[in-house]
């Protein structure tokens, strides 16, 4: 089978396409995401409280088409994209509704402190919790993520006052 140019020219075109298409619907700008939020809770409230759902300054395309590249290659290798911090692990048990084994699955998608999960916007955060496994679903229900802020701050009275007492 030989290629002609045209033939080339439309290969080269589809995949810029594809990429194109990855990187906009990596990046949110796809379907918009509808944010729930417990009954009664004003959405400045949440938002205030939830900052790893704000867009962090500086990313553009450049800084998303090099993390999409690595979670793809992640993937495929079957490599978790973040490796074991330089600094101790937080011990992620202090966190209501996460166990030894829930610990164990954060540990082996390679999240190990507080600030890692306090960072994560949304579409890290749902996709951290499809490759959660039998603990799918339990960011939001457990409000991991808004516990791993409050801690990653340092903000024990707080965590106490939202969550009750801090356990370990």
């Amino acid at each position: 089978m030989t290629f002609d140019t045209t033939t080339l020219i439309i290969v080269v075109a589809l995949l810029a396409v594809a990429v194109l298409a990855f990187l906009m619907l990596r990046s949110g700008r796809g379907t918009p995401r509808v944010e729930r939020r417990p009954e009664g809770e004003s959405p400045y409230v949440a938002a205030r409280e939830r900052p790893y759902m704000k867009k962090q300054g500086g990313a553009g395309i450049a800084d998303d088409a090099a993390a999409a590249t690595n979670d793809l290659a992640g993937e495929v290798l079957g490599v978790p994209p973040r490796h074991a911090p330089a600094s101790p692990a937080d011990d992620l048990s202090r966190l209501k509704g996460v166990g030894p084994k829930f610990v164990a699955r954060l540990n082996e998608l390679g999240i190990f402190r507080y600030e890692q999960l306090a960072g994560l916007n949304a579409n890290e955060a749902a996709h951290l919790d499809e490759r959660l496994g039998p603990f799918q679903g339990r960011l939001l229900r457990d409000r991991v993520i808004a516990q791993a802020d409050y801690l990653a701050r340092g903000d024990i009275d707080g965590f106490e006052e939202k969550f009750g007492k801090l356990g370990g």
